[in-house]
């Protein structure tokens, strides 16, 4: 099979990352993909001071074989038929799944964790993996609130359509592929004095900006329409600040989908306050596709 049909999924043993397997699973079973499943670690006697014992290699692998064993045991059974392999390494965990992504169509990890995909939000291993790997990384979040408008339903963050080209695509191909529908939401916030030079127009009518940022999402998006005609496109503008906005929208999604780069309210996903809002809050698994 080849390196493009294959999801690779990161799990350390934790309830987060065996539901992200599972994920993993199901989706690639309806993207027709194989599954990898991959653990990696540091050995303890690297970290360990001189006269501190510490367990043997063999039963440290003995025991992450284990791991990925009942990992793959979870995936089967969520879809079963599917192909699936596992993968023990003894390297860096962000180093191992960066490495995974360049014969990865997409990658998934928990957002909470035990050990080396632990703790996403506070941690260095998920944010290396969004800021570097060769494809989606997708971040598992279980659904922590009561369903919104858009439950069911694929979410993708719309800033510049030009420059985020593979986000829509992989938002179009994810909500084809459920046969779910797609919202393309565009966040927007009322003329500000910037600089002290700047002014504001005379007048302006919200409904009127407001009316006009929709007609330029719903052109933006018309090509995209073409190309996926079954799939149920909504189109939502909101004013106020985007990470607010993707995360309330997001509450009983199937997926929500941002890129990694844009500009104005969808800028900086990977340090800005986008990226926190919506890894930390979002109701629902995030796609980070650069």
């Amino acid at each position: 099979m080849s390196s493009e049909r294959v999801i690779v999924a990161g799990v350390d043993g934790s309830p987060e990352s065996l539901a992200a397997v599972q994920w993993a699973a199901q989706d690639a079973a309806r993207r027709g993909c194989a599954l990898r499943i991959v653990h990696a670690f540091v050995w303890p006697a690297l970290y360990a001071p001189v006269m501190v014992a510490v367990p043997d290699e063999p039963g440290w692998r003995r025991a992450a074989e284990e791991m990925v064993a009942e990992a793959a045991a979870g995936a089967v059974a969520v879809a079963p038929g599917l192909e699936v392999s596992t993968d023990v390494q003894v390297q860096p965990p962000a180093a191992a799944l960066v490495a995974a992504s360049e014969r990865a169509c997409t990658v998934v990890v928990g957002n909470r964790g035990l050990g080396g995909f632990t703790g996403l939000l506070l941690g260095s291993v998920g944010v290396q993996l969004a800021a570097h790997a060769a494809c989606p990384v997708v971040i598992f979040r279980r659904a922590d609130r009561p369903a919104g408008h858009e439950a069911g339903r694929v979410v993708v963050g719309v800033d510049d359509p030009h420059e985020a080209t593979h986000a829509l695509r992989f938002a179009f191909e994810q909500a084809s592929y459920r046969g779910a529908g797609l919202t393309a939401v565009h966040a927007y916030q009322w003329p500000a004095v910037i600089g002290p030079i700047d002014v504001l127009p005379l007048a302006y009518d919200p409904d009127d900006l407001r009316a006009e940022e929709r007609r330029t999402l719903v052109r933006s998006m018309s090509e995209w329409a073409g190309k996926y005609p079954g799939v149920d496109l909504r189109h939502t503008v909101v004013q106020g600040r985007a990470g607010a906005v993707l995360t309330e929208l997001s509450a009983g999604a199937q997926l929500l989908v941002v890129g990694s780069r844009g500009r104005g309210g969808f800028t900086g996903l990977l340090l800005g306050s986008v990226s926190q809002a919506v890894i930390h809050h979002a109701g629902c698994p995030v796609a980070v596709v650069r």
